[in-house]
């Protein structure tokens, strides 16, 4: 295999890779989104520099994928860090769990998203839409909302969902020190919300060392919404590199 057919490879391994070199759209792509106050102190432990929080609120997300080109269907969760970088307000990916190993190496390889494998899942349940998330067998997150209590303006579900987004690009190098490492940026443009509920919500967070998601405790909800969007999500850009400073 030749210098020419090595590079054409998104990824490895070479002759069978982790994912395929393609733009994933998303169709039929629900959210359960839960906003929530937390304390200030541990925001500003996870928050990386030169980002800043202006009030301590995170958004707890399931994100139920109907269907994704090249991925197929899978389920995410995560959280969501609302913060500044200089002018411009954004979110920053604090942690993501998903059910999908290619969805999984793209998402960290060819983008920054952080990543790992877990099992969520998002369903209606007596009234209520339900979303779990478990790290191997033990339960880290359950949120519960009322199931289209009331509906949500549409470009108000819009402007939740493409809010720009900032992630850190960790690569570690040969020797153990960084070979990257960058905060950068992306944003979903290209979409369109198909429904949008709000409603009562709770949210439990568990411990876990491996998946702490509970270091950002529920102190209360803010707000919640239940969306349904087609969407392609926009490449990353890099704003800040660590290593040049």
């Amino acid at each position: 295999m030749n210098r020419e057919q090595i590079l054409r490879s998104p990824t490895t391994p070479l002759t069978a890779p982790a994912f395929a070199a393609a733009v994933p759209r998303f169709t039929d792509r629900e959210y359960l989104n839960i906003v929530y106050r937390t304390d200030p102190e541990a925001l500003r432990a996870v928050v990386p520099e030169p980002l800043e929080v202006d009030e301590p609120l995170v958004r707890f997300e399931i994100m139920k994928m109907g269907e994704v080109t090249s991925f197929g269907p899978y389920v995410e969760a995560g959280q969501a860090i609302p913060v500044r970088l200089g002018a411009e307000r954004g979110e920053y990916l604090h942690a993501m769990y998903l059910d999908n190993f290619p969805a999984t190496a793209a998402g960290r390889e060819a983008s920054a998203y952080p990543k790992v494998l877990g099992s969520p899942a998002l369903f209606a349940d007596h009234g209520a839409l339900v979303g779990t998330l478990d790290y191997g067998s033990q339960r880290v997150a359950t949120a519960t909302m009322g199931y289209k209590h009331h509906p949500l303006d549409p470009a108000e579900a819009r402007a939740e969902i493409t809010v720009p987004s900032f992630m850190l690009k960790i690569v570690p190098g040969y020797r153990g020190v960084p070979r990257v490492c960058e905060l950068v940026r992306a944003q979903i443009t290209d979409i369109a919300v198909k429904e949008a509920h709000t409603g009562p919500a709770r949210l439990q967070l568990f411990e876990h060392v491996l998946a702490p998601l509970a270091d950002l405790p529920v102190r209360e909800v803010v707000s919640a919404s239940h969306i349904v969007t087609d969407l392609t999500l926009g490449a990353a850009t890099p704003v800040h590199d660590y290593l040049a400073e």
